[in-house]
């Protein structure tokens, strides 16, 4: 797919059809992830590939009962390494979560690149993923996302005008 195509296509996906994720195509999504850049090229980042139907059940009700998600064949679920990421971006913050969203995004991209949908998942409780997934305590749950082929084409919610989010030269 061309790349503004996929940027367009990338839609939130809330059901999913149960096939199977060929393991080259789930290894082309993570390398994307992979690759991607963060502060400093520390990539403080970890990815928790959750397949196991139980597994996913517990994760989607922790992720505030979003029960869509374990219908995927997949779960990623981002992780950031808090300690390790790059702490002065901005002059007041880590890095640690921007860092993290930037791979997601690139591994969200390139599952709709292959067919597949996806849906950012930022509701869940922390701690209780944490302890469904053995997240060690300094790691940070960043985001989640199921990732299957669409078993519909959600509808298109519109965007903004660009003229109503950019400026130029000032705000």
């Amino acid at each position: 797919m061309e790349f503004y195509e996929v940027i367009k296509e990338r839609k939130s996906v809330r059901k999913y059809k149960p096939d199977p994720i060929p393991d080259d195509v789930l290894n082309r999504i993570l390398e994307a992830g992979r690759i991607a850049p963060s502060a400093k090229n520390i990539q403080p980042w970890h990815f928790v590939v959750i397949q196991n139907p139980e597994i996913k059940e517990m994760v989607a009700e922790a992720c505030r009962g979003q029960r869509f998600m374990a219908e995927a064949p997949v779960i990623i679920c981002g992780c950031a390494l808090e300690d390790i990421a790059w702490g002065r971006m901005g002059g007041y913050m880590s890095s640690f979560a921007v860092d993290l969203a930037i791979a997601m995004e690139h591994m969200i991209l390139a599952a709709t690149n292959e067919g597949l949908g996806t849906c950012w998942v930022g509701a869940f409780v922390e701690k209780d993923v944490k302890k469904i997934l053995k997240i060690p305590d300094n790691v940070r749950v960043v985001a989640l996302t199921p990732v299957g082929y669409p078993a519909e084409v959600p509808r298109d919610r519109g965007r903004k005008l660009l003229k109503d989010i950019v400026s130029y030269d000032k705000y």
